[in-house]
């Protein structure tokens, strides 16, 4: 299999007496895409944690072009206790591969496997770009192959790569829903070896140890220290004065849906917003853009680097509205993906861009509510219950 490059934009906390702090493997949103990567397999009808297991290393290859190369040793080190099984399972979803897999020798020729939804051109699962395909694949395999997980069984395993995708920069991780049941049973497995070192219902948190495979965290402090100071945002106004009572008051008087929203994002372990801060977004009215014609250039140069910016931006609305129960905010967007929009200006006309274009919509100006819009749909980015038949109508905010 192959191996990550090593990172140098991020470093853990390093265990005592371990020496240097190891380096993050995946960026935040290389992170994203492991999570996706996950959800994507659990997807599929499959029969239980030995296919899913082998789907993650064959997809994750094969999520450009649909086609990846798999070797017979590749499959041995998965220590499945029936590989033929296990092939003939993603066989039967159309999944494209030789008999030679089962040949062991290490000198033998890689086989490719084909994996028909992964060569769509449009409404592609897996969306990824060349390097966030390869970190992300060189992050499986040192998740399956590190010393505390490496001789479990495949449902230990792949419960290990769901407990360090989901886990955060503090090393806690919410336990997603859509783990599958046999890798929740084997979720003590891990805590037994020393992957984890709590676990208490679907909370977890990984040792310090293998923190570096951790896929979830905001920006550093050294990360947003090293944006260009002309970009970061000058307070305008003045400075808002929390009050609870206020505050309670509002929540009470908002209709049930909206009320559930803010309770969703307030109560949100990932965000893990201050009250005042989600107050703050809800009750101070917002201002009338004007984007110069300095923003608008800016623009048009990110734009240019960043073709696939619509279909990459709906996808992750609903990637992210599964992990956090709400959709992202302008900012979280923008960091989740990668794009470096330290500017609140250019940030902020990259997503209006996106919104008029109709890859995003969101709920007037409700925060927090951007998910999948009308041209996203058309390509069946959708989240899950606007599906089918109702997957041009437009989804509730919460």
């Amino acid at each position: 299999m192959s191996q990550p490059v090593p990172s140098s934009s991020k470093t853990t906390a390093a265990p005592a007496g371990k020496g240097q702090p190891l380096p993050y493997l995946l960026t935040a949103q290389q992170g994203q895409a492991a999570r996706e990567l996950l959800r994507y397999v659990t997807s599929l009808p499959l029969p239980g944690p030995e296919p899913q297991l082998l789907a993650v290393v064959v997809a994750i290859r094969a999520a450009r072009g649909g086609v990846g190369n798999l070797t017979g040793a590749d499959l041995s080190s998965l220590r499945l206790s029936d590989p033929r099984a296990a092939v003939d399972a993603l066989r039967a979803l159309g999944w494209q591969m030789d008999d030679a897999i089962f040949v062991s020798d290490p000198g033998a020729p890689p086989v490719p496997v084909t994996v028909p939804d992964l060569g769509r051109e449009t409404g592609h699962p897996l969306p990824l770009g060349k390097h966030p395909r390869s970190r992300v694949s060189g992050w499986t395999t040192r998740v399956l192959t590190v010393k505390p997980v490496k001789k479990l069984p495949p449902a230990a395993r792949l419960a290990g790569l769901f407990a360090a995708a989901h886990s955060t920069s503090r090393l806690d991780s919410q336990i997603p829903s859509c783990i599958p049941e046999a890798c929740r049973a084997a979720l003590p497995d891990l805590l037994d070896k020393g992957f984890l070192t709590e676990l208490s219902g679907d909370q977890c948190r990984l040792d310090p140890q293998v923190g570096h495979l951790a896929g979830l965290y905001p920006l550093s402090d050294e990360e947003q220290a090293a944006e260009p100071r002309k970009t970061r945002a000058k307070p305008t106004g003045p400075a808002f004065d929390f009050c609870a009572d206020t505050w309670a008051k509002w929540k009470s008087a908002a209709t049930p849906a909206l009320r559930r929203h803010v309770e969703s994002i307030e109560g949100c372990t990932l965000c893990a917003l201050p009250a005042e801060r989600v107050a703050e977004a809800f009750l101070v009215p917002s201002r009338p853009q004007f984007f110069s014609q300095q923003t608008k250039a800016a623009y048009g140069h990110w734009k240019d680097t960043h073709p696939e910016r619509g279909p990459q931006a709906a996808a992750y609305t609903v990637a992210f509205r599964a992990d956090h129960g709400h959709g992202p905010s302008y900012q979280q967007l923008c960091t989740g993906l990668g794009w470096g929009l330290g500017n609140l200006q250019v940030r902020g006309f990259v997503v209006q861009r996106l919104l008029a274009t109709g890859w995003l919509t969101s709920t007037g100006t409700v925060p927090w509510t951007l998910r999948p819009g009308p041209a996203a749909q058309e390509q069946g980015i959708t989240l899950p219950r606007a599906r089918g038949a109702t997957a041009t109508a437009v989804p509730a905010p919460c």
